[in-house]
């Protein structure tokens, strides 16, 4: 069964800690700070393969996680970069990230072509080893870094089949039979009436060039609200650029239940252009399947009246998956029908959705012809912009001599270094006078000995030891 949504957790590696050291050799009296710097974390890679076919093998962990970088030594010697994971996805594969709770939020790329590469979670930075801190005043600092946390997160994992032409129609409509007839795929085909469960992609040859079809399963009215199985299979015919009706010359013959070919029809392109608006103007070939159930004066009527119903612009081709009648001449449109560029499902420019983040358009425009490394740089990446949380910091008094300072940035610093570490503190105390933070704590009432909350962690500084 075909796979083609995965939900899984992935993880960036963290940055090593720096290195706290001094240079102990022979003849070298106080040989001074010589900590190297911890590596930077593994960074999580969605890469796109063509020998996958659905994301079978990467739903069956749903947590990934990336190496994390070294620590920094002495001498000098930096740690090692953690190693990157790569999870490799096939074409056509749809990824989000989105938050737990709330509007929906944060990135999103498409993988249409191989080699094409997306960096879905960056590793942490390494931390600075306590040689980078020695300065002429400083020249024995007893601190270094910590490496920060790599990012983290719930991705969303969606396939849309690449296909040139998609085979559309209600359940029964003869749709498996066709694509059988068609290709040398070998759809489940049986006397007695079901419904595809899973999609099925054949290949059509041609003489110059091979069409990729891919059989629909069948929809029903209320499809693009969720009824049936159509929700789930409509987006595999968003790429599509050809559609095939597929519609039962003679419903009340055939195994399924017996119904209008009107009201068919109409059901199902109702809920195409339901679902998506771009799928209500693809261009179209109607295909009268069954043709062999009843008299060929009655075929040919049937193909008149539709013709004559549709216009010009889509063919009506009486088929019959049973004698091979219109077979060919059905292939040959499709050949006819299905512009060069998009066979193969080569060319992604129709099948992205419009970048939001300014600049990407242009990598949009080229992401179906890179492979490699090359495909990197011309993946469009879709950012959803959203309100950003309030730059700087906030004082807040939590008591009569109990205080908290709130901001990422001065989170992340402190964060960043022992706060056991007495040179590490008077080194972040130095900080926080450089920012503002103790001129606005002392703004507030804030003096030596009083309790400072930052990131949940009690810190005691002293303003006058840090001015």
């Amino acid at each position: 069964m075909l796979q083609d949504r995965a939900r899984i957790h992935v993880r960036a590696g963290a940055g090593g800690d720096g290195g706290t050291s001094f240079r102990r050799e022979a003849h070298v009296p106080r040989g001074g700070p010589d900590g190297g710097d911890g590596g930077r974390g593994g960074a999580v890679i969605v890469v796109c393969d063509e020998a996958l076919r659905d994301l079978q093998a990467v739903a069956r962990r749903s947590h990934y996680a990336a190496g994390r970088g070294g620590n920094g030594a002495g001498a000098l010697r930096h740690g090692a970069n953690g190693a990157d994971l790569e999870i490799a996805v096939p074409p056509g594969t749809e990824i989000d990230s989105r938050e737990e709770a709330g509007e929906r939020s944060g990135r999103r790329w498409e993988l249409l072509a191989h080699g094409q590469r997306a960096t879905v979670a960056r590793g942490g930075a390494g931390g600075k080893g306590n040689k980078r801190f020695a300065t002429a005043t400083r020249q024995a600092p007893r601190f270094a870094e910590r490496g920060l946390t790599g990012e983290e997160g719930w991705l969303e994992l969606r396939l849309k089949l690449l296909a040139d032409v998609g085979l559309v129609g209600m359940p029964n409509a003869g749709k498996s039979s066709l694509l059988a007839r068609l290709t040398r795929a070998v759809p489940k085909v049986a006397e007695y009436p079901f419904t595809t469960l899973s999609p099925v992609l054949g290949v059509l040859e041609g003489d110059e060039r091979q069409l990729v079809v891919a059989d629909i399963p069948g929809l029903i009215e209320g499809a693009s609200q969720g009824a049936g199985l159509g929700d789930d299979f409509l987006a595999h015919v968003e790429r599509t650029s050809l559609l095939v009706h597929v519609l039962d010359l003679a419903p009340e013959l055939s195994a399924g239940e017996g119904s209008d070919p009107r009201a068919n029809h109409a059901t199902i392109e109702r809920e195409l252009a339901a679902h998506d608006e771009r799928l209500a103007r693809l261009p179209r070939v109607l295909a009268l399947s069954k043709a062999d159930l009843v008299t060929a004066e009655r075929a040919c009527a049937a193909v008149a009246e539709w013709q004559q119903r549709l216009g010009a612009d889509v063919p009506v081709i009486a088929t019959s998956s049973a004698t091979g009648a219109g077979i060919e001449q059905l292939a040959g449109e499709l050949q006819r029908r299905v512009p060069a560029r998009a066979a193969g499902g080569a060319d992604a420019r129709d099948s992205l959705v419009g970048p939001l983040a300014t600049g990407a358009a242009g990598a949009a425009r080229a992401g179906g012809s890179g492979a490699g490394g090359a495909a990197e740089e011309e993946l469009a990446e879709h950012v959803v912009l959203r309100p950003a949380a309030q730059a700087g910091f906030s004082v807040q008094r939590l008591g009569p001599r109990s205080f908290a300072v709130n901001g990422s940035g001065i989170e992340r610093l402190v964060g960043r270094y022992d706060i056991e570490n007495e040179d590490a503190m008077a080194y972040v105390a130095e900080r926080l006078r450089r920012i503002g933070v103790l001129r606005a704590l002392q703004a507030e009432g804030f003096r030596s000995g009083d309790e400072l909350q930052i990131a949940g962690v009690s810190v005691e500084l002293d303003p006058g030891a840090a001015a």
